[in-house]
This record gives structure tokens, C-alpha cells and sequence, in this order.
């Protein structure tokens, strides 16, 4: 099997090591055995790669490990700074894609399945991607088919607390928890794209938060209660209907510049404040076209991390997301 040394990439500000099942520490061949076994493992992988001069001096995002063989379909873990797995990550998917090319396992113009495993309860693993290659114009980059959006509190594994509230705006509900941080976060849309996502409107992008406020006292503690995966125990005691979201959640908040234009900001779950996400960006573009505030097929969400293009497919009734992702390594 190719063996992929460590190596660092960044997708508009958002950066991920790549690596080799064989380069971790017991992790080991299976994905599914690795997957499962997450717990043992990641803790000391993304210590090594990600923070190897302490939790403060974070110089990585995140860890992708694979691919698990030579040939696709190719299997992947996508391993959060806290440990956890993510389901799906639209850069993370980007830069796997162009270190796969940069060591000449897929070439240019050649579309391949990606299977993300995570262990993430009553939710389906692995997750299927399909990836494409391309450097044809404004299209260079990765696309990254990300599929149907998913809407509501279901989707999202939302508390019954979340699920029973209505707000003026059709598709929107009200996260408590949210506006007891901030009194003007009120209206939200719920939206899975392999991941679940809480997609919060502001009137104006000068309604955005500040990208250092979210990772500063006050906000960043009250938002990580939110957005990471609850403790059961610590769930339970908060509230006895337990977490706003079983399960975590990414967390956005976005303002309409134009039909084609939307700003957003992000705090991810088992991340915190991140410069740049192509799954956020996918939630914060398909929320708004659920909601009618923007029309266009093409749609740029503007991160402080870089501008991402997002292209939609309508089918019948529902759509389909693909999304542009940049990706280069770093110190190459």
C-alpha cells in the first residue's frame, strides 16, 4: 500500500495534516477497527500533528488518515483537533483529494468515490464522496459532490426543546441557548450535509461576529457548550431534557451581500473558530437558498479564510450542493 508521510496542506486558511495509516500509533489497517476505536488512538495523533508544542500553539486543524488502500474507492478518517470524527469536511475532502494527486494516486480530470467512516450514533457510516480533479479555468480546485441537504431539527439531532419552537421566518427556528449569548441570534436554520450545521441569520454583515471575539472570553466557552459533543453526564445535569444538539454541532452565522454573495462566520464542532470551512460554507449556502435569499445557481460564501464557490443542481423538488475546494501544501 502507498504510504503517505505526514504532510501539512491549507484550503483558504483551513489546515489539515495528511497521513498514512501506518504513520500513526495504533491506529492500524481496518478503518472500521480504527473508527471504532477512535478514542485510543486520536488523542495522541492530533497531540504529535496538530499541537506538538502544546494545546496553545495549534499549527493544524484537524488530521486526515488514509487512504486504508491504493485504489479507490478510498476509505478516510477525518480526525477533529478534540479527537473526535467528523462525518464529512468539504476542505478536509479537498486537501486529501490533492495529496492523492500530489503522490500520483488519482490524476487530473478523474472522479472518485471517498468513503468518510466516523462513529457518530444513528447516523450512517461511512459517508460517501464523490471527488473530481479539475483545473479548467475559474473551475480549478476539487469539486466535492455534497449531495442533498437535509433540513430540520431531525436532521440534526436537535433537542424536543429546539424542535417545538417557531419564529416569523418560514424554515427557521430558535436556538435558546444561542440568544442567551446573543440576543440578536434568533432566527436559525438547521441543515445536514453529511454534517450537521446551526445556520444563524444577521440582518448585515456588520452583524457578523468578530472571527477573534468567538474564540475570546466570554463567547468562546457558552458557544463550545453548544457546538462540541455533549459529555452525557455533564448533558444531564444542565438540562433535563438534555443537550441542544445530541450530538454536536458546526455552527454559522451568515448575512445576505447579494443574490450570488453571502458572508458568514464559523465555529466549528471539536474545532472552535475556523477561518475557512467547505462544509460550513455548503450549510450557510444551501440554508439561504432554502429561504429564498439567494437564487442564483453559483452562490460565493465569503469566509475570512478566502471566497468559496458553491453550484447547485436542482432536482425536482430538492437540490443537489457541489462545492469548489483550493487546496496546497504547505512549505512545498
Amino acid at each position: 500500500m502507498t504510504s503517505l508521510q505526514p504532510v501539512l496542506y491549507d484550503a483558504r486558511g483551513n489546515r489539515y495534516f495528511v497521513a498514512s495509516p501506518d504513520q500513526i500509533p495504533d491506529c492500524g489497517p481496518n478503518v472500521k477497527v480504527a473508527a471504532a476505536s477512535h478514542g485510543h488512538w486520536t488523542t495522541g495523533a492530533v497531540a504529535a500533528l496538530c499541537h506538538p508544542g502544546g494545546e496553545s500553539d495549534a499549527i493544524s486543524d484537524g488530521l486526515i488518515v488514509g487512504p486504508f488502500e491504493d485504489v479507490p474507492p478510498f476509505n478516510v478518517l477525518i480526525v477533529n483537533t478534540d479527537g473526535s470524527l467528523a462525518e464529512r469536511s468539504g476542505n478536509g475532502l479537498t486537501i486529501f483529494a490533492q495529496a492523492l494527486r500530489d503522490v500520483g494516486m488519482v490524476s487530473l480530470g478523474e472522479r472518485f468515490d471517498v468513503c468518510v467512516h466516523h462513529a457518530t450514533p444513528d447516523q450512517p457510516s461511512p459517508v460517501s464522496t464523490t471527488l473530481g480533479v479539475t483545473e479548467a479555468h475559474e473551475d480549478a480546485g476539487v469539486w466535492v459532490a455534497m449531495g442533498e441537504p437535509e433540513f430540520g431539527p431531525i436532521a440534526v439531532a436537535a433537542s424536543r426543546s429546539i424542535a417545538a419552537t417557531t419564529t416569523p421566518r418560514r424554515d427557521t427556528v430558535h436556538v435558546a441557548e444561542l440568544a442567551a449569548v446573543n440576543p440578536r441570534w434568533t432566527d436559525s436554520v438547521l441543515v445536514r450535509v453529511g454534517n450537521p450545521h446551526c445556520v444563524t441569520w444577521v440582518r448585515d454583515v456588520d452583524e457578523l461576529p468578530a472571527f477573534d471575539a468567538l474564540g475570546e472570553a466570554p463567547w468562546f466557552d457558552r458557544l463550545k457548550a453548544i457546538a462540541f459533543i455533549p459529555d452525557d453526564a455533564e448533558s444531564a445535569a444542565a438540562c433535563a431534557m438534555g443537550p441542544a444538539f445530541a450530538h454536536g454541532i458546526n455552527l454559522q452565522w451568515a448575512a445576505r451581500v447579494a443574490d450570488d454573495h453571502i458572508a458568514a462566520r464559523i465555529f466549528e464542532r471539536g474545532e472552535g473558530p475556523t477561518r475557512s470551512s467547505g462544509s460550513s460554507a455548503t450549510a450557510v449556502a444551501c440554508a439561504a437558498r432554502q429561504l429564498g435569499l439567494v437564487t442564483a445557481d453559483v452562490v460565493r460564501v465569503e469566509m475570512p479564510g478566502g471566497t468559496a464557490t458553491l453550484r447547485f443542481e436542482q432536482k425536482g423538488e430538492t437540490f443537489e450542493a457541489h462545492y469548489l475546494g483550493i487546496a496546497e501544501r504547505v512549505g512545498s
